[in-house]
């Protein structure tokens, strides 16, 4: 007899279950994987954290380690031009020059030539104080750089008058966020320390070839290379400074003391640039006349040198020699 019955076939109820069975051996393993997901991003995110907690640490650990480095050849934060060489120079009146050494004797009158008492010889004056602060992005700076460089070089190499660069840095945010002004004042920084002679010619170069504000400037190699053509002495020692912006930070340091102050003066504080002092005593003439400048020059120090010398010099006061 036959049967539709099938021994092998499960019943319903077995298939639900076989189903949900399944079913929840799915959910566990998604559940693990979900887990096993969660637990790696944490591991991602600790392991990310920690690293920038130490690279925090080791830059923190760094700049406190690492000492303010600061330029030699300084003298509050200016530096003087001990040589002209690598600027060309074009003969100018001598006259200036000659009446700030103390050169110039005036001709013998009748009356002079008939008095007895010999004539004293003319004594040298002290040679003249000039200092410029400069920022080398500034345009007023190039502009007197460049009308007054002749006669500066004249001075100078004729002792006539001590010439001191302030390289400072006012305009650091006018340079698309390169801070070209503070990194080409801790350049000169740089040749003033390897190079003192050739400070002169690379203070020149930069402002004569000076960048235009509101771009980027010259890049630290290409300021390297502006000091190698000014011909300044172990050029890779120059070179490796001004790329490592070693005197940055001494630069950033001086501009906030001079905005504060200036030394040597009756108050002065650094508002703009340039700002030039003659014998302490500010200069607000044309930026681009040398003749004013020149005259300017010669009235201070012959205002200087004959106030000091209408200072009478102390009179020791006697002692008593006690008798016996």
């Amino acid at each position: 007899m036959s049967s539709d019955e099938t021994p092998n076939a499960p019943a319903p109820r077995d298939r639900r279950d076989a189903v949900r069975e399944k079913a929840q051996q799915v959910r566990v393993r998604q559940s693990r994987a979900r887990i096993a997901r969660s637990v790696a991003l944490a591991s991602v995110v600790v392991a990310v954290v920690a690293a920038g907690a130490v690279g925090v640490t080791y830059a923190v650990s760094s700049s406190a380690s690492k000492p303010l480095l600061s330029p030699e050849n300084v003298s509050g934060d200016g530096f003087t031009v001990s040589a002209v060489a690598g600027v060309s120079m074009v003969a100018e009146d001598a006259g200036v020059a000659d009446a700030l050494a103390g050169e110039a004797t005036a001709s013998p009158t009748p009356e002079a030539e008939e008095t007895a008492e010999p004539t004293p010889e003319p004594t040298a004056r002290p040679a003249v104080d000039i200092r410029m602060y400069v920022d080398y992005l500034s345009t007023g700076s190039r502009e007197f750089q460049l009308a007054n460089v002749q006669q500066l070089s004249q001075w100078v190499d004729e002792g006539a008058a001590e010439l001191t660069y302030y390289p400072v840095a006012m305009l650091t945010a006018k340079s698309n966020g390169t801070k070209y002004s503070l990194r080409a004042a801790g350049a000169a920084a740089c040749v003033a320390t390897h190079s003192p002679d050739a400070l002169f010619a690379f203070n020149h170069a930069l402002l004569s070839d000076q960048p235009n504000v509101d771009e980027d400037g010259y890049t630290d190699t290409e300021i390297a290379d502006i000091a190698q053509a000014s011909g300044v002495e172990s050029p890779a020692v120059v070179r490796e400074c001004i790329e490592e912006q070693a005197f940055v930070s001494w630069a950033n340091s001086a501009t906030e003391r001079a905005l504060k102050g200036l030394p040597d003066t009756d108050g002065v504080a650094l508002t703009g640039t340039p700002t030039i002092l003659v014998n302490g005593t500010p200069y607000v003439g044309a930026l681009t006349d040398p003749k004013e400048f020149s005259q300017f020059v010669l009235t201070v120090a012959s205002d200087t040198y004959y106030r000091e010398a209408a200072t009478p010099s102390p009179t020791p006061t006697p002692t008593s020699t006690p008798t016996s």
